[in-house]
Parts: structure tokens; sequence; C-alpha cells
């Protein structure tokens, strides 16, 4: 997103430095950080249960027909001798199941139109370590995705994945979307980002994903005024990723058609969503995280059933 700003351009030895002051900046607040990730994490789990999962549990779920490349130990013989079909027994998932968790962690997440509101990175980092105290409480391994590190469990996941976010070169500065990377079958990504990129790139990125059987939730984290666009009179915009400065002589001139389009855009990542059996949803930094982080479990517990 372009905003406001005054700030020049960077050449790549900035852009590394940069980089590194980044790191250094959340290596700094990370106790803070999983303060506040474990508060917002105990506040949604409050009144929620925990996930229904197909697994190798003990605990008898459903009857489905059977399906290639299920074990013949599945099978129920009792009940498919009741019908012509063959029938096996799900069982509720008490063996952990790998989640894949990524954030965006190029220049536009540093955005933030007001100094009372976080940075769009900071309220993704915020979600995404949330996220992980839950998926563990739950009994999940969980991992950072394009950080080259297997999914762990318990506090060790917890601690790896914090770790791993202060590391630049976990995802490189730059990379809007996630890299293609071999994952475990019938494992679930969940996305952090503006999601800004353009849809043909987001549609490869969730196409190469799903491709490898995998399922996944997206989520938009956007600033208030990349929603309303609330300037009036001249503006200078300048992109946060080496874009053009623009220059409009009357913002309000513009703003019905800038929200139409970002309109379209997101009506466009529902559809990539939808058309993939992905979930998606949209929060803005102005808004509580534990309602973003709700939605999200919410998704993710549908998912399961």
């Amino acid at each position: 997103m372009a905003g406001p700003s005054t700030r020049g351009g960077s050449t790549l030895g900035r852009d590394a430095l940069n980089a590194q002051q980044r790191a250094e900046t959340l290596a700094s607040r990370l106790p803070p950080l999983l303060v506040a990730a474990e508060r917002v994490a105990s506040t949604v789990a409050q009144g929620v249960h925990g996930r229904r999962r197909v697994g190798l549990g003990e605990t008898f779920w459903q009857f489905r027909r059977y399906q290639p490349g299920d074990s013949p130990s599945m099978i129920d013989w009792r009940q498919s001798a009741k019908t012509q079909p063959v029938y096996v027994r799900e069982n509720e998932w008490e063996a952990a199941q790998s989640v894949w968790v990524w954030r965006d962690r190029s220049a536009s997440m540093d955005y933030r139109s007001a100094t009372t509101l976080p940075t769009k990175r900071e309220r993704a980092d915020l979600l995404l370590l949330a996220l992980t105290v839950l998926l563990i409480r739950g009994g999940e391994r969980v991992a950072l995705l394009n950080a080259g590190v297997r999914p762990d469990h318990g506090k060790n996941a917890l601690n790896r994945i914090a770790t791993l976010m202060t590391d630049p070169r976990g995802t490189p500065v730059g990379d809007g979307l996630p890299r293609p990377e071999p994952l475990p079958r019938h494992a679930q990504v969940v996305l952090f980002g503006d999601l800004l990129s353009p849809l043909p790139e987001i549609h490869a990125t969730i196409a190469g994903l799903t491709g490898r059987g995998l399922r996944g939730h997206l989520l938009q984290i956007l600033d208030p005024a990349e929603e309303t666009l609330p300037y009036d009179g001249r503006v200078e915009f300048e992109g946060f990723e080496g874009e053009e400065e623009l220059l409009v002589p009357r913002v309000e001139a513009v703003r019905d058609a800038y929200r139409e389009r970002l309109r379209a855009h997101q009506d466009g990542l529902a559809a990539l969503a939808r058309a993939a059996g992905w979930s998606f949803a949209t929060h803005r930094t102005d808004k509580p995280p534990q309602t973003a982080l709700l939605g999200l479990w919410g998704a993710l517990s549908l998912e399961a059933v």
C-alpha cells in the first residue's frame, strides 16, 4: 500500500540494514509480544471447544464410505454387511496434526496511518503467535512456513517460532507471498498478510499449496486508511517497495474508484479461496485482535469437521 510519506528510495544495502534493524526490534519486544499473544489466545479460548478431527484416536466419530488409500484395518465389516457399500470408521483425532503458519514480511507491512495504531507487521506477528498458542494447546504440531524447520509441539514450538520470526533470513524481505515447499498431506496452512499482490500471483501460490492436498486460510490485514482512503486535497503517496511516487491533486475525487478497486480485489481473493476450499477473512488494525483470532479459529474448527 502506498501511503503519505517523505521517505526516500532505498538501496539493496539499506534494505539489508533495515531488515536487520527490524529483526533486532522484534527480538527486543519478543517477551512482551509473547505475553500479549498468550493474553489474546486466552481470551479467545474462553468459551470455545476443541477441534474435532479425523485421525488415529480411539473415540468413534462417524462412518463414511471406503476410499482408495484407506487402510483395510479401518473397515467396519459389521456396518458394511448391512449395506452394499464398504464403510470405514472415522475416529476423532487424538494425535497431532501439522499446521503451517506464515506472515508477510514485505516492506508494505510496515505501514500504519497513525502512531496510535500498530503496523500491519506488528498485528500479523501478534496474531500468528496467538494462533500458535491456541494450536499448541489443542495438541497440534506447528511450524513456520519457509523457515526450514519441522513442525513441533508444546512450548518448544512456540519458542522456536518466536525465535525464527526475528531471523531476517526466515522469509526474504520483499516476498509478499510464501515460497512453495513440500509439505505433508492433509496439513493446513494459515497465511497472514495484506494480500495486495496481483491476484494471478496469489492464485499461483494457492494452487501450488492445494496441489499437495493442503487446506488453508487467508487473513488479509489492512490499516483502516487502506480501506477508507480518508485523505483530502493534494497528497503525495510513496510506496514502501520501490513504487514510483504518486501525486494526487484531489484525493476525494478518486476515493470512490479506489474503494471499488479494493473491493474488487477482495472479491477476487474470496473467489480464489472459495474455489480452493480455503477460508478468507479481512482484519483491520484498528479492530481488536481477538475478533480476527476467534473468526480464524472458527474457520479452522469447521475445516477439521
